[in-house]
């Protein structure tokens, strides 16, 4: 008997492929997973056994007719819950959307059901992907699976938990400052943000238009890659504008090796205030792992790196003003009873709709785009954006990818963190790829020696080189893997591995 959290989703595709396991046993031990372990994860807002078994069958259908299958073949997936999907609902963890029943299905939802996965719930989230921590969303918070006393990071912390515990070898994020890559880092999985404009984003719910980015987690680099080829293989979507053609093979180069190939440090990086010794001593190893398979560490300088943060603070609020007005209780979303007129209506609808994460964004939003204000601060964060777009690509002159860290601490404690400013430093060494629109993903490096929580390293590519991104973090995961076993350096958090979810 195996347990679903043993198998990648390489293996599960593969094995429905040679008849060793049907698509619908492999439904149904993820289905048992999360029955077994998220009363205790909180994961999941909405699981669909409906939806995942009907996909199944029609995966065991086709193998039973001959039929070729697509890549992808039985492998469930969760998806974070600002991505519509026809049978299921889209909160984006919001009493603004509680009720809110998809009509269509997002692009990216639609090629991972094209690919062969099997769609098995929606994964909470931060309120509309406001916060670093999951404990925005207005339902319940979403614990680490590695502690369930701390958070699992955010926006996409039910994603990356749902990975971590082993209900699903696969799931879908979003990205617009870190909200991929923190996560992955705080669970011990793997997590990318692709280039802007690689995905579509077509029926996912806006937060910030011009540095959203839809993304995979799994526990393996090969993973990421299958799901990057469902994901991208399609070419081009015409219903998302900034959708760009990405015909290439992620698997293709993905062995290759890195010997002659350059890697970036940034210096002033690893001595950043708050950055914790066992995340400094994480991107060490991983830096030495590289090293030893011949890649050349050198010295890279990105000198307008720290207005990163500033500048997302600015073009992410206004940006999320703009498309959370719709919002107003008469057009979508929550709609309050009572009022005396349609003003009254939409301003009670959005004061009690809404967390209070996403009136202050709103709210710092709206004074940002407000006379007077715009031309100081909205026009230089766009300034310092093209900045930090040219140190990146200056830096690619001298470099092939860079490594950093994704998180500057491990996971921390439901609540330890109540300022907001201090909240948002934890996006402090991934908001900088949304605002240039590179490619970066998180690979785990191990468990921290003081908490013995998971650590993560964070691997920085330029803008449509996501194969060469992948083939880097590739090279990383086989440089800390276990020499006997070959095995990832994490896995399943230990407290859930093989509790529900088998396989005949």
């Amino acid at each position: 008997m195996a347990s679903i959290d043993t198998l990648t989703a390489a293996r599960i595709a593969a094995g429905v492929r040679a008849g060793e396991f049907s698509a619908r046993e492999v439904a149904e031990a993820s289905l048992d997973a999360i029955e077994a372990r998220d009363g205790a994860v909180q994961a999941f807002l909405q699981v669909v056994p409906e939806l995942a078994l009907e996909a199944a069958d029609r995966i065991d259908a086709a193998r039973a007719a001959g039929e070729k299958l697509p890549p992808l073949a039985g492998v469930p997936f969760a998806i974070k819950d600002n991505m519509n999907l026809v049978g299921t609902r889209t909160t984006c963890a919001s009493r603004m959307l509680a009720d809110y029943e998809s009509v269509y299905t997002a692009t990216c939802v639609q090629r991972m059901l094209d690919a062969g996965c099997l769609p098995v719930g929606k994964a909470n989230m931060d309120e509309f992907a406001f916060g670093s921590s999951t404990d925005s969303s207005a339902f319940h918070p979403t614990n680490n699976p590695w502690d369930t006393e701390r958070v699992p990071g955010g926006s996409s912390g039910g994603s990356a938990a749902a990975v971590a515990a082993g209900e699903v070898p696969l799931s879908l994020g979003s990205d617009t400052g870190g909200s991929i890559r923190q996560p992955a880092a705080l669970c011990g999985v793997v997590g990318m943000k692709p280039t802007y404009g690689a995905v579509s984003r077509y029926g996912v719910v806006a937060f910030g238009s011009s540095l959203d980015q839809v993304g995979p987690f799994a526990r393996t680099v090969e993973d990421v890659a299958l799901a990057m080829g469902a994901l991208t293989c399609a070419g081009r979507d015409p219903y998302d504008g900034t959708s760009q053609d990405c015909p290439v093979d992620f698997l293709e180069h993905l062995e290759d090796p890195i010997e002659g190939r350059r890697v970036g440090i940034i210096p002033a990086f690893m001595e950043a205030e708050g950055l914790t010794s066992e995340v400094r001593a994480a991107v060490e190893s991983a830096a030495s792992a590289l090293e030893a398979q011949g890649a050349e560490l050198v010295e890279v300088d990105l000198p307008h790196l720290d207005a990163a943060i500033a500048a997302y603070y600015v073009i992410g609020p206004a940006e999320a003003f703009s498309n959370l007005a719709r919002f107003d209780g008469i057009r979508y979303g929550y709609q309050e009873e009572g009022c005396a007129n349609l003003a009254d209506q939409s301003s009670r609808s959005r004061a009690h709709g809404f967390g209070a994460e996403a009136k202050r964004r709103q709210l710092l939003g709206a004074y940002l785009l407000s006379s007077g204000v715009y031309d100081k601060y909205y026009y230089a964060a766009q300034k310092a954006r093209t900045l930090i777009t040219r140190d990146y690509a200056a830096a690619w002159d001298r470099c092939d990818a860079i490594l950093m860290p994704a998180s500057p601490r491990t996971a921390f404690r439901h609540g330890e963190i109540s300022d907001p400013t201090q909240m948002y430093l934890s996006d402090l060494y991934t908001i900088s790829l949304n605002i240039a629109g590179n490619g970066g993903i998180t690979v785990p490096v191990g468990l921290g020696a003081d908490s013995g929580l998971p650590v993560a390293a964070q691997l920085v590519g330029p803008a449509f080189k996501d194969r060469t991104l992948l083939m880097f973090a590739r090279a990383l995961e086989r440089g800390l893997a276990d020499a006997a076993t070959g095995a990832p350096a994490l896995s399943v958090a230990p407290d859930f591995a093989g509790k529900g979810g088998e396989l005949a």
